[in-house]
């Protein structure tokens, strides 16, 4: 994923680069836009496309589908994202793009490390404050206020992501954790549920599960992992994906334990990293990881699940979505949760404050200022939410045609249930444009509420939470999982085995790099990413301990240890603050 560490730098270039705002009409001089829309009235005549430069996508080119047929019809205007992650070149990207004067007419991005006060000096961002006096989005005031205070220019210039209204310790996931190891659980029930006392026991259990089944039902050759680079920033981010198990996150070249009980280097011998290291290295000497993964991309990766092709994933989101289907499921194959007896899952906790490091502004150049600070009045609203963070286990998109409110709450249609747990092939209605409901969910991967916020009706936003959902009858694959793990849902079972650690939701962001920060921080991260890369696939154990060596030599040369200092002391402001 694309990186902030650096942008500071490149913003201060363009801030001699003042902008004039064109004049628009405030909201105070006319309905507020909500009431419009449920009205279904779109008051803009002109068609345009919006460019939406967005840090977080794994979509390129215009929002097509259901979500993109929505937006049109309530905003007469297209998407048209602009994804670092998937165009590559991250920070030559945002760098042309600042020095032309326009990031984008709407700009998702990490607004850490100083970025937002950047865009605030270098005039790249609107100040919407007029604008959003009396509006939807003003019932998160204070977790708005709290971004923008330190801005240096009065003013409301960007929104927050994932606000909630619970608190901070309260784990911020719903019924699956964040992170964790899901494997195919038919298969490990095959093997007779083999007992996994540490992560290392779980490679050759997948190589049984390889043996058991070496091709899938097409023929295709299967993997116990398979990769991607597209998410690689600090370090090589499927190596530290798993750091995550053990309750360690990054900030920065830190894994900062969630409690804040130990920070570790990743370059150390003796870190978690290069644990994760060396597992993935031993599972590519068992044949495990997909030689594919060097150069294929997310949507490539998430196909491999969806085929059957794949028997570890790091996240629910990612096996689960793909592979299990109604039809999987009830045929009692998919991914479960894997018992590792020495887990310490990581757990984002709840942010009244939001995730400020997430965060969505209106571009100074935007064709019309007004309709996108609309539109993100829109996107925090209970139906913007439902509409754009819809898909499998997230909401359940239109009402009406997904779901329905009855008296006992909201539950999924015929048609929701197709849609959201039998792989998302089936075909929206022509008046939704047509096309399949997973091909129209919203690319722009941005979340604006957490996973159990609630609307206004007292309901929770995630329809796997409803209890329509949950008291329905569990299929073969989660009642044989229940009973093996004796506990209803994942996130019960870790709880009530002492498995989870909760980092206290922080609204701390870090403070801005030098010029010459940031290029060694660049410099460290592409060792670090290369050689990572290259110790997974070396060729054997004295080639990945001297490739180990090289890096850390190579890092250590470039001034690493200044950044580690640097990212030491926000880690533990992070922790402090919490």
């Amino acid at each position: 994923m694309i990186t902030t560490k650096n942008k500071a730098g490149i913003i201060s270039l363009v801030l001699s680069c003042a902008l004039a705002l064109s004049g628009c009409a405030s909201l105070t001089e006319k309905a507020d836009y909500l009431t419009r829309l449920d009205e279904n009235e779109c008051p803009y005549e002109e068609f345009i496309v919006v460019d939406v430069y967005d840090d977080f996508a794994n979509y390129q080119g215009i929002q097509a589908g259901w979500f993109g047929e929505i937006v049109e019809k309530k905003f007469n205007m297209e998407l048209n994202i602009i994804a670092p992650n998937v165009s590559g070149g991250h920070e030559t990207l945002f760098q042309m793009r600042a020095a032309a004067g326009n990031v984008g007419d709407l700009i998702i991005f990490r607004s850490e490390n100083g970025v937002l006060n950047e865009l605030v000096n270098a005039g790249l961002v609107y100040n919407m404050e007029d604008m959003l006096q009396d509006s939807y989005i003003m019932k998160y005031k204070d977790a708005i206020a709290n971004l923008n205070k330190d801005v240096p220019k009065a003013g409301i210039y960007a929104i927050p992501s994932e606000i909630s209204t619970d608190s901070r310790n309260t784990p911020s996931e719903a019924l699956e954790p964040g992170y964790g190891p899901y494997i195919r659980w038919d298969l490990y029930k095959e093997l007779g549920y083999p007992r996994l006392e540490t992560l290392e026991d779980l490679l050759p259990v997948l190589k049984e599960m390889q043996e058991r089944m070496p091709v899938n039902e097409e023929g295709q050759k299967t993997y116990g992992f398979s990769f991607f680079k597209e998410w690689d920033d600090n370090m090589m981010n499927a190596v530290k994906q798993p750091c995550c198990f053990y309750g360690y996150d990054e900030c920065g070249f830190v894994l900062a334990k969630a409690d804040g009980s130990d920070y570790q280097s990743v370059v150390d011998e003796d870190s978690l990293y290069m644990r994760m290291l060396k597992f993935f290295f031993d599972a590519n000497q068992l044949g495990l990881i997909d030689p594919e993964s060097v150069s294929q991309n997310y949507e490539a990766c998430f196909e491999k699940y969806s085929q059957g092709r794949v028997f570890f994933s790091p996240w629910p989101w990612l096996g689960q979505s793909a592979y299990n289907t109604v039809e999987n499921a009830e045929a009692g194959r998919g991914y479960m949760f894997a018992p590792v007896e020495d887990l310490q899952i990581y757990s984002h906790g709840c942010n009244p404050d939001g995730n400020a490091r997430s965060a969505i502004a209106v571009g100074a150049k935007a064709k019309d200022p007004e309709r996108m600070v609309d539109f993100i009045n829109w996107l925090y609203s209970p139906e913007g939410i439902c509409l754009s963070n819809a898909g499998a286990g997230a909401t359940a998109g239109p009402e009406g045609l997904m779901w329905e409110q009855g008296d006992d709450g909201p539950r999924l249609t015929e048609f929701g249930i197709e849609a959201l747990q039998n792989g998302g092939t089936i075909q929206m209605p022509q008046e939704y444009g047509g096309g399949s409901w997973k091909d129209g969910i919203s690319a722009l991967n941005y979340k604006a509420v957490a996973q159990r916020e609630r609307d206004d009706n007292g309901n929770y936003y995630y329809y796997i939470l409803w209890d329509s959902v949950i008291q329905k009858e569990p299929s073969a694959l989660a009642s044989d999982w229940q009973r093996v793990m004796d506990a209803e849902t994942t996130m019960e079972y870790l709880q009530k085995n002492g498995m989870l650690v909760v980092a206290p939701g922080s609204s701390y962001v870090q403070p801005v790099e030098t010029l010459e920060e940031s290029t060694i921080r660049n410099q460290c991260k592409s060792v670090i990413q290369r050689y990572s890369w290259d110790m997974v696939f070396a060729e054997d154990e004295a080639e990945f301990y001297a490739l180990f060596r090289q890096m850390r030599e190579t890092v250590q040369s470039y001034g690493y240890g200044k950044i580690l200092e640097t990212d030491m002391m926000n880690a533990r402001a992070i922790c402090s603050e919490q």
